[in-house]
């Protein structure tokens, strides 16, 4: 498991050990039982033991004790889930990082929302297959993600983050995480969905700087917004996904030769009903 570096990753963190946890100490108490059975149980003559048509106490535990555990972890989870889900802070402060993440085959484009270049555009780092876009963020501050895809569903994935989230077309998704105020560095990033041909080409470094360094980093980003990967245009992503944008290229191909059979097909039906 990687050393999380934020907040909800802690949280993550702990619910999967306390999991695990728990998990032991039943299987310790099955296999415990079991052992005993088979050592102060085993058979000791032929005389056949007093038989008993029900023990209800044993009944009831082993019938409630599976649905209180499961109570349990349920309600450890969703406590959990809701807080890693929670987007209460505003992304329009100023203590907060908004970034909008655009998933594309096959590969990723960081928006800095608010943060306009000498273009008047917002900046924005984009990346190419070969060619991985880092993500830079400020620690000790809050992160907002908004997920978009134009084409198939990918998965946003931060293994220190210790949490992932889809990204799917027409279904926008967000989500923040609260950084470490000591955490430095650069981590890796990817897709976690199966999204195509070159779905392993799909990553990206996350570099976890200091907020004075992030300020100075989008400053020169905003001055020379030349300075990162160049977001690919549509022709370009075009050429890289075999022809089209969504690479249904051998689709149409595909099409096109479907429609020539059915021409040949009723051609020869013709030439066999005028002879």
């Amino acid at each position: 498991m990687p050393e999380p570096i934020t907040h909800q990753a802690d949280r993550v963190l702990a619910l999967w050990q306390g999991s695990w946890i728990a998990a032991f100490a039943v299987g310790f108490l099955v296999w415990g039982l079991i052992i005993w059975s088979v050592i102060f149980h085993r058979k000791r003559s032929e005389q056949l033991p007093p038989q008993v048509r029900y023990n209800l106490p044993i009944e009831a535990l082993y019938t409630v004790l599976p649905f209180v555990i499961i109570a349990v972890l349920f309600y450890f989870t969703a406590r959990d889930q809701t807080v890693l889900m929670d987007t209460e802070a505003d992304p329009a402060s100023e203590d907060v990082v908004e970034i909008d993440v655009l998933a594309y085959q096959w590969s990723w484009q960081f928006t800095y929302v608010g943060e306009e270049n000498v273009s008047g555009d917002d900046v924005a780092i984009a990346g190419i297959p070969g060619e991985d876009p880092q993500l830079v963020i400020p620690n000790d501050t809050t992160i907002h993600f908004n997920l978009e895809s134009p084409d198939v569903i990918h998965s946003f994935w931060v293994p220190a983050f210790l949490f992932k989230l889809d990204v799917i077309p027409g279904h926008p998704n967000e989500f923040q995480v609260d950084l470490h105020e000591d955490v430095e560095g650069v981590f890796e990033g990817k897709c976690a969905e199966l999204c195509g041909v070159d779905h392993s080409q799909m990553l990206f470094t996350v570099r976890v700087v200091d907020p004075d360094e992030f300020d100075e980093w989008i400053s020169e980003q905003r001055d020379d917004p030349e300075s990162g990967i160049e977001v690919p245009a549509a022709e370009e992503l075009e050429e890289l996904n075999g022809g089209t944008a969504d690479g249904a290229e051998d689709t149409d191909d595909a099409d096109e030769a479907a429609a020539v059979r059915d021409e040949e097909q009723d051609d020869e039906e013709a030439e066999a009903a005028t002879s």
